[in-house]
């Protein structure tokens, strides 16, 4: 003779399943169209805003700028460079794609303001960095400025992307700009 189930113990059991199923359908359905998959980088040129760069038209950023590799490493694979709307007015400044926002150098800034002699710095293959982050909660992007060359260099990339960019340009900086003494006021 079979168990009879009461309706509460049969909604107990049933839900959870169709629950599980759902969801599982839901999951194949995404992966199958795609959906969930980041959009790839723009690659298009991109709008930079001006910031104070006296040093950007120097010989050690021009030096430094020639010696930028064309693509960038990225966690999955190389950031191709980006074009610079209005790049004649914005000297030492690149860009790679990168999503969900590029990567950007910039050459010849000013001393930043944020380093102090007890700025904690990040050595990166013989380079010294600050680091900063963009003060969100969950941060979107980082910037770096190598503090020990005779120019102040800053590098901004997506938080995502990992070390990779900041060591391949960390060896260009060391390759083309002379090390200096950290100058904290």
């Amino acid at each position: 003779m079979g168990t009879r189930f009461s309706p509460p113990v049969v909604i107990a059991i049933a839900l959870p399943l169709l629950l599980a199923v759902a969801v599982a359908a839901i999951a194949i359905n995404a992966r199958v169209r795609g959906t969930g998959e980041p959009p790839p980088p723009d690659t298009g040129p991109l709008a930079v805003a001006p910031v104070d760069s006296p040093d950007a038209t120097g010989p050690e950023c021009t030096a430094l700028l020639a010696a930028l590799p064309a693509e960038l490493d990225g966690p999955d694979g190389p950031m191709p460079p980006r074009p610079i709307a209005e790049a004649p007015s914005l000297p030492g400044v690149r860009a790679w794609a990168a999503a969900p926002r590029p990567a950007v150098l910039r050459c010849g800034l000013p001393r930043p303001a944020e380093l102090t002699p007890t700025s904690a710095l990040l050595e990166v293959n013989g380079v010294r960095w600050l680091q900063l982050e963009d003060g969100l909660p969950q941060p979107v992007q980082v910037s770096y400025i190598a503090v020990d060359r005779p120019v102040y260099v800053a590098l901004t990339t997506p938080v995502d992307a990992g070390s990779a960019p900041l060591q391949q340009l960390s060896d260009v900086i060391r390759e083309t700009l002379p090390a200096t003494a950290v100058a904290v006021r």
